[in-house]
């Protein structure tokens, strides 16, 4: 009896398991397959890569693909293989840490661009080209990865370097789990989303102001004021990441093991997933072009064919 009961309840566990892992992959090859959309129409008409707004647009649309594949094959990964080795998994870590840090930068880069462009019409030209604008886009990436590689750094000097010769679970918990990693944490998450949301507010408030002058053009100015409203809000779901490392320290602490399990999957999923869902929905779907160009890739006309007498 009590080997069948077991049996039963492995079973029922790798069910458990099978579910969670068919969600998360079914959900991310969904939101990569909604993001590609708008990567192939950017790519298809030279309207929008001549465009600066257009140009951050479709980099985060690919950074949070990267983001998303990254993340739901780390999660796989803790159920499939519990034991990576080392320097392949910091790879892994780094990649993600970078894409994760990326988004922020990248909405303050949009916002500062459409400041730009309500605030000071005439310069605009001059200050947001395309060529400054992939040199941005370099930039962001050379700061996102700043964290991840000083995270390496701390494992360098803290541990011995034999330690790259291990095997480990794949997640930033285990892997980075000195108190010096903590404190690194809570400094480069305070000091981007506090520079963030600096640049997020002064925008906002120079934009509303130009909406009240005369001279301003009052649609495009509260277009824009609705733009960077949105950037906030994007921002703050994507501070919702920021709780997950805070749970799953609790639950390893508080929990039995498959119960934490259970909540660590939903807190991922609400935090890290859902969120990249709505990034196409809130930019790409509201833009007249875009909607646009995907009522022309999705429609099915039919030619009409008229027939004429030959009398």
């Amino acid at each position: 009896m009590n080997s069948t009961m077991l049996q039963n309840l492995a079973q029922d566990r790798y069910t458990e398991t099978f579910i969670r892992n068919f969600t998360l992959v079914l959900l991310g090859i969904t939101i990569n397959l909604i993001n590609g959309v708008f990567v192939f129409i950017f790519f298809k008409s030279s309207f929008f890569y001549n465009d600066p707004r257009y140009i951050l647009y479709i980099h985060l649309v690919i950074n949070d693909m990267l983001m998303v594949f990254m993340t739901v094959m780390l999660f796989v990964m803790a159920y499939a293989w519990p034991n990576v080795p080392l320097p392949f998994c910091v790879i892994l870590l780094i990649i993600a840490s970078t894409t994760h840090k990326n988004t922020p930068l990248t909405l303050a880069g949009m916002a500062v661009e459409r400041y730009v462009a309500i605030c000071k019409p005439l310069h605009h030209h001059q200050i947001c080209t395309v060529r400054r604008t992939y040199i941005l886009i370099s930039l962001i990436w050379g700061v996102g990865v700043i964290p991840g590689l000083a995270e390496l750094i701390v494992i360098v000097i803290v541990r011995p370097l034999s330690i790259f010769k291990t095997n480990s679970a794949c997640t930033s918990t285990v892997v980075y789990n000195t108190p010096y990693h903590d404190e690194l944490n809570n400094v480069t998450h305070g000091l981007y989303t506090s520079v963030v949301w600096v640049i997020l507010v002064f925008t906002y408030c120079q934009v509303v102001i130009a909406a009240r002058r005369a001279t301003t053009d009052k649609s495009s100015a509260k277009k824009a004021q609705n733009t960077i409203l949105l950037h906030g809000a994007q921002l703050l779901l994507c501070m919702l990441s920021y709780i997950t490392a805070v749970l799953d320290k609790i639950y390893f602490l508080t929990i039995a093991d498959q119960q934490r399990k259970t909540l660590y999957f939903f807190s991922y999923l609400l935090t890290n997933i859902v969120p990249r869902l709505l990034t196409p929905l809130i930019y790409g779907v509201r833009d007249k072009h875009f909607l646009n160009h995907i009522k022309r890739l999705f429609s099915c006309k039919l030619p009409v064919v008229k027939v004429e007498s030959t009398k």
